[in-house]
């Protein structure tokens, strides 16, 4: 697969990712601020976005394994995931004039979401995985990831500026539009590239008992000892990070009076900021350090700038609040890409057919982390409410105890066993890498 085909396929990355953000972003503020409804709400819609992915992502990638193509699979699967989008933000309205009845289909509209991301996202990543050099797949995370945040900050960007005046009209009209130009941009970046012959390494199988189950393949990782500890570190310092998806737009409404598009906006400078760390760890690692060492770096930078979070009420500056916020995401980055490196270290390569299969079982740990992390924070930010009687020190307490995790992150990632496999991923395509990113 040629690189310009690896960034295509990014593209289908990115289009996820620009409807997703809209329920963890937009929409979650909607219903916090505008509709005064307790945090919990959007905390348990993320959650069954996720948690539908636990069950789901193992199942499709096993289900692509066997079909012997992956476009249809990641075509079919942005189309619900665009639907999914579209019901989410047309349940705000009912929301607003009948909560129980906008909840419920909002929860729908959730698992709908989560089974489009499942059905798209596993054999995206099976695809890229069975079709690149080994050589290559270094520079493949970096430019799935980096692809799928800019479509983050494009429609973080785009969205805040239609939104002002708000309205839940525009908020729908937003999310079908970003629906339909996710779902185009899917059908030109796939077009072509599963043509010739499957790879051997990837060839489905076809007998029924040599097909592991869900819990059989994750018993089989679970086995290895650094598989245990990375998975550790994996799920603690995504738990850590995706508590702020659903408290950092509230916050910032609530803390330093940001409108609905401002508040968007915001979000956007955030993942602006996990842009430029995630380019300057993939080009420096290459030089410089062992990736455990990047990520345990990313870690600790991100829990300081957690600290600066919930003192930053205290500046009163909404310059400030958003010069932490793009460091927050700085820090972000380079805790991903070191993360993602050491990952494919300890995984190697696999010449079995069941790529979908372990992508599936990876994203369901990651779905894991993110459905109780998100749920936690907002959970977490209204326990605190009531404990401390002052909503601002709910989300002060929960910037605290993120950062508190993300240093224990740290210490686990020195410890994983991504030693020197892990710089020798980066080391081997260090005179590919930084030509690729430019």
């Amino acid at each position: 697969m040629s690189w310009w085909q690896l960034a295509r396929l990014g593209l289908v990355q990115a289009a996820m990712g620009a409807v997703v953000v809209l329920l963890t972003t937009t929409i979650n503020r909607v219903i916090v601020v505008e509709l005064s409804l307790p945090a919990t709400v959007p905390g348990l819609l993320v959650a069954l976005h996720f948690g539908v992915q636990l069950y789901l992502r193992p199942r499709l990638g096993h289900a692509s394994d066997r079909s012997g193509r992956r476009t249809p699979w990641i075509l079919g699967g942005l189309a619900v995931c665009a639907l999914g989008g579209i019901a989410v933000a047309a349940s705000i309205p009912v929301m607003a004039t009948h909560v129980a009845w906008g909840i419920a289909l909002a929860a729908i509209a959730s698992v709908v979401l989560g089974a489009g991301v499942s059905a798209a996202g596993t054999p995206l990543l099976a695809l890229i995985s069975e079709r690149t050099h080994a050589s290559q797949r270094a520079g493949a995370a970096a430019i799935t990831w980096i692809l799928m945040i800019v479509g983050i900050i494009i429609t973080a960007a785009t969205s805040g500026a239609l939104l002002d005046p708000f309205s839940y009209s525009r908020l729908i009209a937003i999310a079908a539009g970003i629906g339909a130009i996710g779902f185009l941009v899917t059908v030109v970046a796939t077009y072509g590239v599963e043509r010739g012959p499957r790879p051997v390494v990837a060839a489905p199988l076809h007998d029924e008992a040599t097909q592991p189950s869900f819990m059989a393949s994750l018993r089989t990782v679970w086995q290895e000892p650094a598989a245990r500890l990375f998975a550790s570190f994996i799920f603690l310092a995504m738990f850590a990070y995706s508590a702020q998806d659903l408290i950092l737009e509230p916050f910032a409404g609530i803390a330093f009076g940001m409108t609905p598009g401002e508040s968007t906006s915001l979000s956007g400078k955030h993942h602006g900021g996990v842009l430029i760390g995630m380019i300057a760890t993939a080009v420096l690692a290459t030089r410089r350090g062992q990736l455990r060492h990047w990520a345990a770096a990313g870690c600790l930078a991100s829990a300081v700038t957690y600290l600066a979070l919930a003192a930053s009420p205290v500046l009163g500056d909404a310059r400030v609040f958003t010069a932490i916020v793009m460091l927050l995401g700085l820090a972000n980055g380079v805790f991903a890409i070191g993360s993602i490196g050491s990952m494919m270290a300890l995984t190697g390569d696999k010449s079995d057919g069941r790529a979908g299969l372990r992508l599936g079982v990876f994203g369901a740990a990651q779905a894991l982390a993110y459905a109780t992390g998100t749920m936690a924070g907002a959970v977490g930010v209204d326990t605190a409410k009531l404990l401390l009687d002052s909503p601002l020190r709910g989300y002060l307490a929960v910037f605290s105890v993120e950062a508190v995790l993300f240093g224990a992150s740290a210490l686990l990632a020195l410890r994983s066993a991504s030693r020197e496999a892990g710089h020798t991923v980066f080391r081997d395509r260090g005179e590919m890498l930084p030509a690729m990113l430019q």
